[in-house]
């Protein structure tokens, strides 16, 4: 699974790691983050993040 890049902070989402301290399983792809889910780090929307290369 590919990880995504806060454009704001540089915080980095990876599917492998989940966000455990926001509800969000280790294993859950990125398009599957609900909706409301924020950066955890500046709580920047899920449409500031990139995909990583």
């Amino acid at each position: 699974m590919k990880k995504y890049v806060c454009d704001i902070c540089d915080y980095v989402y990876d599917p492998a790691a989940g966000d455990p301290d926001n509800g969000v399983d280790p294993g859950t792809a990125f398009a599957d983050l609900p909706e409301d889910w924020v950066c955890p780090l500046c709580g920047a929307s899920k449409d500031d993040f990139t995909e990583m290369a």
